[in-house]
C-alpha cells in the first residue's frame, strides 16, 4: 500500500440533496472505494467502510474490531474515543464484559413476552396523543406535540419514572446528542440525572415491582458477577437517554418520508397490517446517517484494504442499507418491501438494546397514525423544513403538520 493515503471529508448526509439517503458521494465511494480514509468533524482520522457485507462484517467481529472506542465519537466531542472505559460504560465493552450486561438487560426489554407486555401501554399513549389534537386541524409540530412525548412518555412509564421527573434525562438526552457538548460539560448534565436513577434503583432493589428497573436489578443480584449500583444507574440512564430522542427522531423522520411519498401513506391508512413491513423499511432508509466508530485491535485487511491495529473505523449503516447489491432500488421508499436483514439497528452482539421496544412504538404508530388522522399533510413546504445537524439523531428539528379531523380510537 502506497504510503501516502487520500483523505477526504467524511460524508455526511444533506437532506437538502438527498432527503432520505446518504451523501450523494456514497454510492461512488461504495462502488471504487469500498473503504476510504476519511477527516471526521471532530478531529480524528478513520476508515469509512460503506458496502454492506463489509460493514456487517466489521460489526459482527468484536476480536478484529473493538467498541472500546464507543460509537460516535467521530461526530460527537462529548464522547471520545481515546477516554477509558469507566465501570458501566458497557457499550464499549467487548466480549464477556459486554455479555454481562446484555444478560441483565434482555429479560427486561428484549424477549418477545415482554415486550408483548408494553403493547397495551404504547397502544394507549399513542391513542392519547391523539385525542389531544382532535380539538386542532394545525399548524402542528408532530415532533414536538406527538412523536417526542410518545417515546419519552412510554420509557418513562416501562421504567416508572413519574411525569414531573422526566425533565431530568430530557436535558441529559439533549447533551449527549449534541455535536457541540464536550465531555465535562455532558458529565456535568448527567449529575442530577445519575443521582436521581441511583436513588430509584436503591428503592427498586429494596421495594421491587414490575417496571424494567425492577427487573434489571432482579437480574443483577442474581447474576454470576452481580452489578453494582452505579452499572445499574449507568444502564437505566442508557435507555431513558436513547429512548426519548433515537426513537421520536425517526417516527418523525418516517412520518416526513411518508407524506412526501402519498401512496405509501395511503396503502398503511387502507391496511394497517402493513405496519410492521413499514417499520422495518423506514428503519432501513433512514437509520444511522453518520454512522458508528468501532476501533481495530489487530493488523488487519478489509475489502483489500489495510487497517493497522489503533486504527479508527466508521461504518456507514445507511449507506450500508442503500446498497444495491443488496437491496433492489435502495433509494425508493416501498412499506410492502420484503424483509430483509437491514442494519439499522445495527448488528452482532452490540445491537441495539432497545430495538424491540423502538419496532413496537414506530409499528403502532404507523398503524395508528394515517387511520386516525388521514389527511394529515405538511402545513409548510419542504423546501421549509430544517434538519438536525452536528448529531448522530438526524431527522426534521421540527416537523409542521395539518389536516382536517382526528377520527376516534377504535
Amino acid at each position: 500500500m502506497s504510503s501516502t493515503i487520500d483523505v477526504i471529508p467524511l460524508p455526511s448526509p444533506r437532506e437538502r440533496e438527498c432527503p432520505f439517503g446518504p451523501a450523494p458521494e456514497i454510492s461512488g465511494l461504495r462502488h471504487d472505494a469500498p473503504v476510504t480514509k476519511v477527516a471526521c468533524p471532530t478531529g480524528i482520522e478513520a476508515w469509512l467502510v460503506t458496502r454492506y457485507a463489509d460493514v456487517r462484517e466489521v460489526l459482527g467481529d468484536q476480536e478484529r474490531f473493538s467498541a472500546r472506542s464507543g460509537q460516535a465519537g467521530h461526530i460527537l466531542l462529548n464522547q471520545p474515543p481515546e477516554a477509558g472505559v469507566e465501570e458501566g460504560d458497557f457499550n464499549r465493552m467487548d466480549s464477556a464484559d459486554h455479555l454481562r450486561f446484555r444478560r441483565v438487560i434482555a429479560p427486561a426489554i428484549t424477549t418477545v413476552k415482554r415486550t408483548e407486555l408494553f403493547r397495551p401501554l404504547v397502544q394507549r399513549v399513542t391513542d392519547d396523543l391523539l385525542d389531544e389534537l382532535a380539538g386542532e386541524t394545525g399548524p402542528v409540530d408532530l415532533h414536538a406535540r406527538f412523536a417526542t412525548p410518545l417515546t419519552s412518555s412510554v420509557i418513562a412509564e416501562l421504567l416508572d419514572v413519574p411525569p414531573e421527573d422526566r425533565v431530568l434525562f430530557r436535558n441529559a438526552a439533549r447533551a449527549l446528542f449534541d455535536g457541540h457538548v464536550e465531555a465535562d460539560e455532558l458529565a456535568a448534565a448527567n449529575v442530577p440525572l445519575y443521582e436521581y436513577l441511583a436513588e430509584l434503583v436503591a428503592r427498586r432493589v429494596q421495594e421491587p415491582g414490575e417496571d424494567v428497573i425492577s427487573v434489571m436489578a432482579a437480574r443483577a443480584r442474581a447474576a454470576e458477577q452481580p452489578l453494582t449500583q452505579l452499572e445499574l444507574t449507568k444502564v437505566a440512564a442508557s435507555l431513558l437517554a436513547a429512548g426519548y430522542d433515537t426513537t421520536a427522531g425517526m417516527i418523525t423522520y418516517g412520518v416526513l418520508a411518508l407524506l412526501r411519498e402519498p401512496d405509501q401513506f395511503a396503502m398503511l391508512r387502507d391496511d394497517p397490517a402493513l405496519a410492521p413491513n413499514a417499520a422495518e423499511e423506514l428503519v432501513r432508509l433512514l437509520s444511522t446517517g453518520n454512522g458508528l466508530m468501532r476501533v481495530a485491535t489487530v493488523d488487519t485487511e478489509l475489502a483489500g484494504t489495510r487497517i493497522a491495529a489503533g486504527d479508527y473505523v466508521v461504518v456507514a449503516i445507511q449507506a450500508a442499507d442503500h446498497d444495491p447489491d443488496r437491496f433492489p432500488e435502495p433509494e425508493r421508499l416501498d412499506v410492502t418491501r420484503t424483509r430483509v436483514a437491514h442494519l439499522g439497528f445495527g448488528h452482532g452482539s452490540h445491537q441495539c438494546p432497545g430495538q424491540h421496544i423502538a419496532r413496537l412504538e414506530l409499528t403502532t404508530v404507523l398503524a395508528t397514525l394515517p387511520r386516525r388522522i388521514p389527511s394529515l399533510r405538511l402545513a409548510v413546504p419542504f423546501e421549509e423544513i430544517q434538519f438536525k445537524k452536528d448529531t448522530v439523531v438526524l431527522g426534521p428539528v421540527a416537523l409542521p403538520v395539518a389536516w382536517d379531523e382526528v377520527l376516534p380510537a377504535g
